[in-house]
């Protein structure tokens, strides 16, 4: 008997469900559905560039789960790309992380706020206006210390 899943911890559920090829009606194209958890391990490993054991920890799953999760992932999206076929977003066994994590562009301060709380309009120690949103172990605003990347600010 197969040992059952346990959750995988996700940031945050994806802005789109569904991305596809231009000019070629959703109903025409074959479809890959990749799961929340699987576009988290892209999002982790591709886009913020942390190497697979600490992408691992945020996801609350073994290392050698997490490789398998995001061979799996990177898979489905080269066919996606080579093959033109419509990607849908959906499903997995995941859990949301407790709290999102803010920074000041001002003073620095890093707080968290719960999910479903909104955004916040301003820091809450210098009350300026620049806040980013970061993840839990980031030390610039959510880019992961890439250079020549900015960050969304309100009122910047």
């Amino acid at each position: 008997m197969a040992r059952p899943k346990c959750c995988r911890r996700i940031s945050a559920k994806p802005g789109r469900k569904v991305f596809k090829p231009v000019g070629v009606p959703l109903t025409a194209l074959q479809e890959i559905v990749l799961s929340m958890d699987e576009l988290e391990a892209i999002r982790l490993a591709d886009l913020e560039g942390l190497y697979q054991e600490e992408a691992a920890e945020r996801m609350n799953v073994s290392r050698q789960t997490f490789g398998r999760i995001i061979e799996t992932a990177r898979g489905k999206v080269a066919q996606v790309l080579a093959d033109g076929i419509a990607l849908r977003i959906e499903g997995g066994e995941i859990e949301m992380s407790a709290e999102r994590m803010f920074k000041c562009d001002q003073c620095q301060h890093v707080w968290g706020l719960a999910y479903g709380t909104g955004r916040p309009e301003e820091c809450p120690k210098c009350q300026a206006r620049s806040v980013c949103r970061v993840s839990e172990q980031e030390d610039s605003c959510g880019r992961g210390g890439k250079a020549g990347r900015q960050c969304r600010r309100r009122g910047a």
